[in-house]
């Protein structure tokens, strides 16, 4: 996979990084998402030390990420759990139908 080294302005400094080249816009999204929360931290806390704001959003985006992670593991277990109830009535109809089957053939 092609990187290339992207210029971007977060909150007056200027970063470069790396990225897959098919990624770019996704890596800009990222920056407006991240400046729009900084700035939104900025005005709701007062806070203007911008290490404290960075650090300060960076634990809420893990702490976002923990919770859905936490989502998709439930999700996933709910849906084995669906996909092991399904296998046994299908299996259990599947044995009913052999029975039937064996059934007529008896007669």
């Amino acid at each position: 996979m092609s990187v290339q080294a992207v210029d971007v302005k977060i909150f007056g400094r200027l970063i470069r990084v790396n990225c897959p080249i098919d990624r770019k816009d996704a890596l800009i999204q990222s920056v407006k998402d991240l400046e729009n929360r900084l700035q939104n931290l900025k005005d709701k806390s007062g806070v203007t030390n911008i290490e404290q704001l960075i650090f300060i959003v960076a634990l809420n985006i893990c702490y976002e990420l923990t919770e859905e992670k936490t989502k998709t593991r439930e999700y996933v277990y709910n849906m084995e759990e669906k996909i092991k109830i399904l296998q046994n009535t299908i299996e259990q109809a599947l044995q009913i139908q052999v029975k039937i089957t064996d059934s007529r053939f008896l007669m």
